[in-house]
């Protein structure tokens, strides 16, 4: 059977950086070059990054990005490395339809396209056929359809060229993927990070290896690109759906694997050619770059990266989003306001984690109602983390306000935290820190907090994590450190102190919320799985819970839309996930017992 060393390179491109992300393929395909690999492939769109959003309407970008595709051919060619063939996406352009103005299509026809680069040449260029319309995607703005199965022969092996979705969906050029011959089935993706998602890829690529009766490998780019976060976990399956090999989660590089693949029994056309052939409805364009085998070579096995544990990944997750988001926008440090409270702590824990203690700056700023051991757990996380820290009283800053306001009450309280909001925004211009918002998706949730004060900042790593997820992952970070005979960076009393905001005497988060545990398992019904009211009777939650905690969550709509940005992690994230309009009559209501049907009866309470 004929072999081929296969290189999957798991990179981290940045959106609209495209000579830097030429500079990584070139690195990246003389790095598999050095492996001894005959075929390297990148992630979607690694030459302009992804997502792209509207700039695919514009045609700079698009005759930009097509310009780099050419030059990158060229460039590998002249430094060597035009006998490896390189699977790139990009983004390409539909040149019959690209000026001709239709309702409904995307202006200039841009595709998200994917070519392979051999010899100096861009050849085998296919575009996106399934654009998918969902969750955080929304591609049919953006992008024009492609209409053909790309099977390209290398080495006397057929390799069938898949983008992202098209492997998810039934259908379409994959679907002719066994009739058309092909070997292997290589798939390039950018497939965002959600808890779990792993174990679905795999399930996945085995199930249309088996389909296709082709060996299937699978690239994905790792990184943050706003509030998406790209874990790789980039993996090759046998035709019978066996692990051959798989690649780290959140981590760049490059994964080898050897392959012995059938020799193809469909015709191809000579070297350099192209044909066009119609199996079952759908085009198959066939190219060849190489004819002949290569001569027999010991095979090597392939890498099996182990696999994190559920929050080891959403962590590093967290992690890498921020990481990114600092690095990527030009900051070189952030600022965190330290309460001494689990947020902030785990704020700070995971900043530390990302960009390094000495880029991490920690100011306390005390009111007159903060406790002692507010300002001595935030001194103490400081102290464990190495972290720059100072404390400003705002005390002296509240007291100015009012004594030329006459505010009480509720606004009282919330002029203490868009006073360290301030603070922390004058600290950001006069020392080019990023500040980062230390909330919760908990709180996000119910609009438990003050805008222009703690919602304040330009990134917000724990919005879509649950308050009672901060809990675990506080735990499991302390327990990682524990286990690498490391100080644990986040104080215990932090961890199992009652959360409060403190901005009266005595306050506690349990004065205006539910028991955080209660909360979320509200919201887990209502935010990510979209459960009325009626549903979450059914499921037993007391009536006048329901309607306190989902009037709190809709009319937190406004408050969310200026909530900075924070890593995805959950298949509803407050952002691109979950779309609702802010002005709306509508709500969700608890019904009373005669509104509801006979067999959706809320059960009775339990004895006792």
């Amino acid at each position: 059977m004929p072999q081929i060393r296969l290189a999957l390179a798991q990179v981290n491109p940045t959106v609209g950086a495209l000579e830097a992300n030429a500079d990584l393929i070139v690195r990246m395909t003389k790095h598999a070059a050095g492996q001894h690999a005959h075929l390297v492939a990148f992630p979607e769109m690694v030459l302009t990054g992804y997502p792209i959003e509207d700039l695919a309407l514009r045609r700079s970008f698009v005759d930009a990005s097509r310009g780099a595709l050419v030059k990158l051919a060229v460039r590998l060619n002249d430094e060597g490395l035009g006998s490896i063939a390189v699977v790139v996406g990009y983004l390409g352009r539909d040149d019959a339809t690209a000026d001709i103005p239709r309702l409904g299509r995307p202006k200039g026809s841009p595709q998200n396209a994917v070519a392979v680069l051999y010899g100096g040449h861009v050849l085998g260029r296919q575009a996106k056929h399934h654009l998918p319309n969902y969750g955080v995607f929304d591609e049919f703005r953006y992008f024009v359809q492609g209409d053909h199965l790309g099977v390209v022969r290398l080495h006397g092996v057929d390799i069938a060229l898949a983008i992202c979705e098209d492997l998810w969906q039934d259908g379409g050029p994959v679907a002719v993927a066994r009739e058309a011959d092909a070997g292997l089935l290589l798939v390039i993706n950018g497939s965002p990070y959600e808890r779990n998602k792993d174990d679905t890829r795999l399930d996945l690529a085995r199930r249309r290896a088996s389909d296709a009766k082709a060996a299937l490998a699978y690239v994905n780019m790792v990184g943050g690109q706003d509030e998406l976060v790209f874990d790789g976990d980039s993996l090759v399956v046998d035709a019978d759906g066996d692990l051959l090999a798989r690649a780290p989660q959140f981590e760049e590089g490059c994964l080898v694997v050897d392959l012995s693949l059938p020799t193809p029994t469909a015709p191809a056309p000579g070297p350099w050619g192209v044909v066009d052939e119609d199996i079952a409805g759908i085009r198959v364009r066939r190219s060849t770059l190489s004819d002949m085998p290569l001569p027999e070579y010991t095979p090597e096995p392939g890498a099996f990266a182990p696999t994190l544990s559920d929050h080891a990944e959403i962590y590093a997750a967290v992690v890498t989003g921020l990481r990114d988001y600092v690095r990527k926008n030009g900051f070189t440090s952030v600022v965190i306001a330290l309460s001494g409270g689990i947020d902030s702590a785990l704020t700070a824990a995971v900043a530390v984690d990302a960009i390094g203690a000495e880029n991490v700056h920690g100011v306390s700023m005390p009111s007159v109602y903060s406790s002692e051991h507010s300002k001595s757990d935030a001194q103490d996380l400081a102290e464990r983390t190495g972290l720059h820290f100072r404390v400003v009283p705002i005390a002296p800053m509240v007291q100015s306000y009012l004594d030329n306001l006459s505010l009480t009450g509720l606004s009282e309280e919330n002029l203490q935290a868009r006073i360290r909001g301030m603070a922390l925004m004058g600290l950001s211009n006069q020392e080019g820190h990023l500040v980062l918002a230390t909330g919760n998706k908990s709180e996000l949730a119910v609009g438990y907090s003050t805008m222009y004060g703690d919602a304040v900042g330009g990134y917000a790593p724990l919005k879509d994590v649950p308050k009672t997820l901060v809990w675990e992952l506080s735990r499991w970070r302390n327990s990682v450190a524990a286990e690498r005979g490391e100080q644990p960076p986040i104080p215990e009393n932090s961890i199992d102190k009652p959360p409060s905001a403190e901005l009266r005497p005595g306050q506690l988060d349990t004065d205006s919320l539910p028991d955080y545990s209660l909360l979320d398992d509200i919201l887990d019904h209502y935010v990510e799985q979209d459960r009325g009211s009626s549903e979450l009777l059914e499921a037993g939650f007391a009536p006048d819970l329901v309607t306190k905690v989902l009037r709190m969550v809709d009319a937190a709509e406004y408050k969310r839309r200026q909530y900075p940005p924070g890593p995805k992690i959950t298949q509803r994230n407050f952002g691109r996930d979950r779309r609702l309009p802010i002005t709306t009559a509508w709500r969700e209501h608890a019904p009373t017992k005669d509104e509801l049907p006979a067999d959706a009866q809320p059960p009775p309470p339990p004895p006792g």
